[in-house]
């Protein structure tokens, strides 16, 4: 059986910290990084092209804040839609809520533990292979 791997977008502003994430993610098997972004709107574009199972998103971007990226997803005719971790530097109660509310999935303050946040995306990626087994498995039934 083909072994299934989560594509993964990094969005964020600061490239030495987008360089340490993406050194850390590619030594993971099953995680592939398709793209960085440093903005937002590099974000959007990114995610209309490579269509990842996952994007970590921070909060504060130029161009397009994560809040805004979030909206603009929201927005969206994705298939499949990513599922989203939030990463920032902003702890603030009411920024997460509204972040979560706009569809993010986790939401992970910095700094943070790596091997924790690998461990998340394992979890998303379970996830997401239980719904491509679902969808394939529906569509054959209509076959």
């Amino acid at each position: 059986m083909k072994e299934l791997k989560v594509n993964v977008i990094i969005a964020d502003d600061n490239k030495k910290f987008c360089n340490i994430l993406y050194d850390y993610i590619s030594k993971q098997k099953d995680i592939i990084v398709t793209g960085i972004a440093n903005n937002g709107v590099e974000t959007i574009k990114l995610i209309e092209e490579k269509k990842p199972n996952l994007v970590i998103l921070d909060i504060i971007m130029p161009k397009f804040n994560g809040l805004g990226v979030l909206e603009r997803l929201n927005t969206m005719d994705l298939v499949p839609f990513p599922q989203v971790i939030v990463i920032s530097a902003v702890a603030q109660d009411k920024i997460t809520k509204r972040a979560l509310s706009l569809g993010a999935d986790y939401y992970f303050e910095k700094p943070f533990d790596m091997e924790i946040l690998v461990k998340r995306i394992r979890q998303m990626l379970n996830h997401i292979h239980i719904i491509q087994y679902n969808n394939i498995n529906h569509q054959n039934i209509f076959i």
